[in-house]
């Protein structure tokens, strides 16, 4: 129980990583990053699709034709003469036989109400958003990274401060128990020693078991089933961050969930447009070959070239009614973009202020990690001397381990902070940056 945390980890064969190394793993081996990946991948191929809207369709088709043809033909004035030789007015002729019909197509749209430039609006909106959504993946990733990465940091040192904590009580119920053999303390003392002694145990027991989960949510999110040993201690920078403003600008700017709304409202106006197109006639040029023109049909033409119109005069579907739906779901669109603006810069500013606050705490307790050092080794000492109780040591020693978690507690507080407030404000890709440039780091 009393193996220190590095001989732990190095035991476990466990790959020992810095955050920038985990970022680059994270980012390759992501399983939600790959199907961000293949979804833009996938718009990508759409919108290319559409690029070729509005060129001529060509239409190759061949029919196989087993057909019956009957044609009367009137005789007018060689009526009564036919009649003499027997024949039948009008004359009858059926005609029976197998055909092949091969015919070419094409199409060229002259004029759409608008269909088109809607559809490729419509495409390159999904790309966007596509796009957007791959980035906030990213970005939701690295931030599940850092909470993973650095709350194992957290874990260990946590597991750090119970093992000095036992350590310290494990002594001093070993002096209690020399004491009370010479009769210097009571029972009572000793049991209170050794009451703190047990409850230290069981916290140390408990960080080691925290510690396993932490490196379990960090190895799988990491896809290392050997484990990873964190090498980028937790930091807190000791100056104070960029003002407020500059971190709601670059939200305003940069978030993904904006950009994502963004794309959300323009495919919403080319929603409009396409209904809007419904209501419009549709002209388009067109021209077909026959390639087989011995076997033809008396009605078919050996080749056709003109121009079309059409206009839906009646529809099953209300079509106004349709336009007015789209422009609400543009105007919902723009509703939403509105309010994750709102609560984008809420998120920032609770960001910051958290990231302030952390910094502040942790630049306090160095002087708090001082007197609880100095007022654990003055309790030992009177103890010892009898001028103090077993009491007030446990209350020392457990009054130095509170203090030291609560500062690791503050490191981390700060770096989850400071993550969240890049996050939000676009810009967590910049988070091994600022650990690169922090000079206040928990050992």
């Amino acid at each position: 129980m009393l193996a220190s945390v590095s001989a732990w980890a190095q035991e476990t064969g466990s790959i020992a990583l810095d955050y920038r190394a985990a970022e680059h793993r994270l980012l390759e081996r992501s399983d939600a990053l790959a199907a961000s990946d293949a979804n833009v991948q996938s718009k990508e191929a759409q919108a290319g699709a559409t690029r070729s809207l509005g060129r001529p369709e060509v239409d190759f088709e061949a029919q196989l034709l087993d057909y019956q043809k009957t044609l009367y033909l009137p005789l007018g004035s060689l009526a009564p003469v036919a009649e003499a030789f027997g024949i039948r007015d009008p004359l009858r002729f059926r005609r029976r036989e197998t055909a092949v019909r091969p015919i070419v197509t094409a199409t060229l749209p002259l004029y759409t109400g608008g269909l088109i430039a809607g559809t490729k609006a419509g495409a390159r909106a999904q790309l966007d958003q596509a796009r957007a959504e791959q980035r906030g993946a990213a970005d939701k990733a690295r931030l599940q990274l850092v909470q993973a990465y650095y709350g194992q940091q957290l874990a260990e040192q946590a597991l750090g401060v119970r093992r000095d904590v036992l350590a310290g009580l494990d002594r001093h119920l070993a002096d209690a128990l020399k004491l009370e053999r010479e009769q210097f303390i009571s029972k009572a003392q000793r049991l209170q020693a050794q009451v703190a002694r047990d409850d230290a145990a069981r916290e140390f027991e408990r960080a080691v078991a925290d510690l396993a989960t932490a490196n379990a949510v960090l190895a799988g999110l990491l896809r290392a089933p050997e484990g990873v040993r964190p090498i980028t201690p937790l930091f807190v920078l000791p100056q104070r961050l960029e003002s407020l403003e500059n971190y709601k600008a670059a939200a305003l700017s940069a978030h993904p969930e904006l950009e994502r709304l963004r794309a959300l409202e323009a495919q919403a106006q080319a929603g409009v447009t396409i209904e809007r197109s419904k209501q419009r006639p549709t002209v388009a040029g067109f021209g077909q070959y026959n390639f087989d023109r011995r076997d033809s049909l008396l009605t078919d033409p050996d080749w056709t070239v003109g121009i079309s119109l059409r206009y839906k005069i009646a529809s099953g579907m209300g079509r106004n009614q349709a336009v007015e739906a789209a422009r609400q779901t543009v105007r919902q669109a723009d509703a939403g973009l509105r309010e994750a603006g709102v609560q984008i810069e809420i998120g920032v500013a609770k960001a910051w202020n958290d990231a302030e606050a952390a910094r502040s705490r942790f630049l306090l307790l160095d002087s708090a990690i001082e007197s609880a050092r100095e007022n654990l080794r003055l309790q030992r000492l009177s103890y010892r001397e009898q001028q103090a109780t077993s009491l007030d040591v446990i209350d020392a020693e457990l009054g130095m381990g509170r203090v030291r978690v609560q500062r690791a507690q503050a490191a981390y507080d700060y770096v989850l902070a400071l993550a969240q407030l890049l996050e939000l404000s676009g810009q967590i890709e910049q988070m091994a940056d600022y650990a690169a440039r922090a000079d206040r780091v928990m050992p």
